[in-house]
């Protein structure tokens, strides 16, 4: 068992600390609230970043201590809006949150995963009709070994993991979270993900 803090107790948020604590884990959801935010981060051991993209650098930023020598999983894409209120443009263009995050948080340990979906998927990957693909960022070999399993806890199979390498790799999962709006407008909210086919 392990203890998590999922910041951000949204529809990412607490879909994912309702299916980590189903896997066993103990685990505290918390709005945006500095204060909230930190207490939780202080007590876990693993913390993992569901916060609306575009103010997580600087609402982790401000954690540096609670999050120093732990495993930060950023889930979300930082992006502007358009009229529609849905991804329009990426905040880090050239870079991308999560490596805005570790250049931020040097002594935190950045994993990005999760953020090539919708977020049912995130925690039902089998419901899909063909396998999704997860992707895993980070400079953290244990780091990334450790989400690797819980991403199995949330019922992701080992095959439909794919290491990118480094935190680097994380600008071009980013960057598909421009595909989002384009889908959505001609399928509709239907879970989707995706999907490497070898």
């Amino acid at each position: 068992m392990t203890t998590i803090a999922v910041l951000g107790n949204g529809r990412v948020g607490g879909n994912l600390a309702q299916a980590l604590t189903r896997a066993g884990h103990r685990v505290t959801a918390v709005d945006r609230a500095p204060g909230a935010a930190a207490d939780a981060a202080a007590a876990a051991q693993i913390v993992i970043n569901a916060t609306p993209g575009a103010g997580s650098l600087e609402r982790l930023t401000a954690l540096r201590e609670e999050l120093r020598g732990k495993i930060l999983v950023d889930v979300s894409n930082a992006t502007t809006d358009g009229p529609d209120g849905l991804p329009a443009d990426l905040i880090h263009p050239g870079s991308s949150l999560a490596e805005q995050l570790q250049e931020a948080l040097p002594e935190t340990h950045v994993v990005k995963t999760l953020n090539t979906m919708l977020f049912p998927v995130m925690t039902a990957p089998a419901a899909l009709t063909q396998a999704p693909t997860v992707f895993l960022s980070g400079n953290d070999p244990q780091a990334k070994q450790t989400v690797r399993e819980l991403l199995t806890d949330l019922g992701w199979q080992q095959d439909w993991i794919t290491d990118l390498g480094g935190i680097e790799t994380a600008r071009a999962t980013e960057a598909a979270i421009l595909f989002v709006p384009h889908v959505i407008r001609t399928s509709g909210f239907t879970p989707f993900a995706i999907s490497i086919s070898r």
